[in-house]
């Protein structure tokens, strides 16, 4: 017999046709009573697909007693309970690696993109401005300082990406990281201080909460960019907002954020901040990749009980 897997929530379709094809799937999301449905069936499952929007928390685990596995459709899982589902024993995998050259690509995008104001002079042209004015100077990006709070495997891949831009490169992790030549800031306050770009590529965790602060952009100062590409809860967003509306930093490119999709309409009034809808992964080629890992997982832990790629 296939193991029995529930689906919590919509996945992009390929994954959901796979899952169906070769597992025993049940789509929790099409049960209008969800809580009857696990209170009668929940007993049955042994493995979960699940994403970083949806998660899974304890009182979701104790609905399933048999779980054995979550598999994660994202690299980020601060959504699940790992703690809760640890002390259950069950194991827990992500999706890293797969997504890490694409968000890469897409946070040097957004490097160049909020430098050179390249959405602002798109909006200037088609509002017709261009027949009546000259779009504002802008910043190069090339030789310029690039900090990176969180010099993990995505901030690694920025860093590659930003010397073939001819820029110097620090970063700040809690310790020093051995096998780079990059210098370490010592907080995030002297990385903002030292940067003209400022980029977040942290994970998000309860050590991370609003790590970027007030202080850490009021060193960032007047003419630095703030990027994150990490997850909006590492920035203290009211106060990027006020930051942005006062002219305490020069600019913002944000992929991410704190309530999404709720976005701060005051963000969406101002021409210096570049807002994305979560799209850092956001690739046909990615989001395959990272499909075919949530079933290469399940399938490694069923058949050896182990899994390719664990969360930490």
């Amino acid at each position: 017999m296939k193991p029995r897997v529930i689906q919590i929530g919509r996945l992009q379709a390929s994954l959901e046709q796979r899952l169906a094809e070769e597992f025993d799937t049940h789509p929790l999301w099409r049960e209008s009573d969800q809580a009857a449905f696990l209170a009668q069936h929940g007993g049955r499952f042994v493995g979960m697909a699940t994403s970083i929007r949806l998660g899974a928390d304890a009182k979701l685990m104790d609905a399933l007693p048999a779980l054995r596995v979550i598999a994660n459709f994202g690299v980020g899982y601060e959504t699940i309970d790992v703690a809760a589902a640890r002390q259950r024993g069950i194991a827990v995998s992500n999706t890293p690696d797969v997504l890490t050259e694409c968000v890469a690509d897409l946070a040097m995008g957004l490097v160049i993109d909020v430098a050179r104001g390249l959405s602002a002079a798109d909006r200037f042209v088609r509002r017709g401005d261009w027949t009546r004015a000259q779009f504002p100077l802008a910043t190069r990006v090339s030789d310029k300082r690039l900090g990176i709070l969180g010099l993990g495997r995505i901030g690694r891949a920025i860093a590659r990406r930003a010397e073939g831009f001819g820029m110097q490169i620090r970063y700040h992790n809690r310790g020093t990281v051995g096998d780079v030549a990059y210098s370490r800031a010592p907080s995030p306050i002297e990385l903002a201080r030292w940067s003209d770009f400022l980029v977040i590529a942290a994970a998000a965790s309860a050590s991370t909460r609003n790590l970027v602060s007030s202080d850490v952009m009021e060193a960032l100062g007047t003419k630095g960019f703030l990027i994150n590409i990490a997850r909006g809860s590492v920035v203290d967003e009211p106060v990027l907002v006020r930051a942005l509306g006062e002219k305490r930093i020069a600019g913002a490119a944000l992929d991410v954020f704190a309530d999404e999709p709720n976005v701060p309409l005051a963000l969406m009034e101002l021409d210096n901040v570049v807002l994305l809808p979560h799209i850092s992964s956001a690739t046909h080629d990615t989001r395959k990749a990272m499909g075919d890992l949530v079933i290469e997982n399940l399938h490694a832990f069923f058949s050896t009980g182990q899994l390719k790629t664990p969360v930490p």
